[in-house]
């Protein structure tokens, strides 16, 4: 299975009527944006936010989203070993 490095890579997966499909997709979409999360977060700890970007809710908030985010992809790998879906890697 090739990687998946963005979003638009995922919505042919979507559209498929086969749920492994799908749930590949929804595994991709969740990791992409859990990566991109985590990223725009350490940027911001470590004062390395690009200047065109201010968070306009609290931090806390964010992370909590990355904490919930990371419990929802912990779930996702463990049904894709159960159902035996392959997962793609994924690279942003």
């Amino acid at each position: 299975m090739e990687k998946i490095k963005d979003l638009s890579q995922t919505v042919e997966l979507m559209s498929s009527n086969d749920y492994k499909k799908r749930f590949i997709a929804e595994y991709a979409q969740v990791e992409i944006r859990y990566k991109r999360l985590e990223r725009v977060l350490k940027s911001i700890e470590d004062n390395t936010c690009p200047k065109c970007f201010k968070p306009t809710c609290p931090v806390d908030i964010l992370e909590s989203q990355l904490k919930y985010m990371n419990d929802y992809r912990a779930i996702l790998i463990v049904r894709a070993a159960i159902e035996d879906i392959e997962l793609p890697e994924v690279e942003v």
